[in-house]
């Protein structure tokens, strides 16, 4: 039996905290597939979970590997698993932790096939950014004639939310702060905002006009998305699913009802297994036909896992961090 290498959190605390260890080869049982991981996906929450902030809402406590999305191939299966598996490329959901490994055992359910043609590196990106922005988008019944603004546009979720307002809207304008606007406005939208401007919001409405944007997509929260709310139309739909600010951006439902605007929150993207799954393939799919694209801004290898949290914490990352274990 061999060994995996993995990125293990010691003790609450900064990126440093991070340890290369060694555990023994896990063996998938019964329904099970281990899958040689060559790209893992990066989130903000495992940021936070990392630093002791969010005890009161997650399980996890050192020692313990964090990583809940992971890219490569089939490598063994348990008993009651069809071998034709072995070999094939998948993206998978882990299940809350133990992504950032070498190898790691899932549920075979939890395996989705990568089509031809789409590179790992994109499928990862796609794991959780791509499943979120779709579900956004289907919560928010975005259409044709919407204008929409996305608050945050240079994270990973907030590029891919510009490129689907694009294809599936009328208008976006995309709100990012500094070095990061240029690049964001490769992505081609109808107006792109420096939230770091004191007059953000009135140029903001000056492009949307009197009506108001019909969507707005708050992927930062705080004061921020609180700021965005007062752009929402009448009647329009306003997401508060973002918190990299510290905090989910708090709305006054008074307002909010005055106005008939319709708020959701992280809640709504909270998905069963089976939804999950079916907005994996349906961004898969439309990866493989061009239409979305995740930026992957950049990677770092498993040992430099710390490395990648602090791009992410410290807020320098562009569009999404991606691990990779040099296989």
């Amino acid at each position: 039996m061999g060994v995996v290498r993995a990125a293990m959190v010691s003790r609450f605390g900064g990126p440093e905290v991070f340890e290369l260890v060694e555990t023994p080869d896990p063996v998938p049982g019964a329904g099970e597939v281990l899958v040689g991981v060559e790209v893992i996906d990066t989130l903000w929450l495992e940021t936070m979970v990392r630093s002791g902030a969010g005890q009161g809402f997650w399980p996890m406590r050192p020692p313990y590997v964090p990583g809940n999305g992971v890219a490569g191939r089939v490598v063994r299966v348990g008993a009651g698993v069809d071998q034709s598996l072995c070999g094939r490329r998948v993206v998978a959901h882990t299940g809350g932790e133990g992504g950032y490994a070498d190898r790691v055992v899932v549920a075979v359910e939890a395996a989705v096939a990568v089509p031809d043609g789409v590179d790992l590196t994109v499928a990862a990106a796609l794991l959780h950014d791509g499943v979120t922005a779709l579900a956004l988008f289907d919560t928010a019944k975005v259409g044709p004639r919407d204008g929409v603004l996305v608050i945050g546009a240079s994270g990973g979720l907030g590029l891919l939310c510009v490129r689907l307002a694009r294809a599936r809207a009328a208008k976006v304008v995309a709100v990012a702060r500094g070095a990061k606007l240029e690049r964001v406005a490769r992505l081609g939208p109808d107006a792109l905002i420096d939230s770091a401007r004191p007059d953000w919001v009135e140029q903001a409405r000056a492009v949307f006009g009197e009506h108001g944007a019909d969507v707005v997509l708050d992927n930062v929260g705080g004061a921020l998305g609180e700021a965005g709310f007062t752009l929402t139309a009448r009647a329009g739909r306003f997401s508060a699913h973002g918190m990299p600010s510290g905090r989910f951006a708090s709305i006054d439902r008074r307002a909010a009802d005055e106005r008939e605007v319709s708020v959701t929150g992280i809640e709504a993207v909270q998905l069963s297994d089976r939804d999950r799954t079916r907005y994996v393939e349906q961004a898969l799919r439309e990866a493989a036909a061009g239409v979305i694209a995740p930026v992957i801004g950049q990677t770092f290898p498993l040992e430099r896992a710390g490395a990648a949290h602090a791009v992410i914490e410290g807020r320098t990352a562009f569009g999404k961090t991606l691990i990779t274990t040099g296989v």
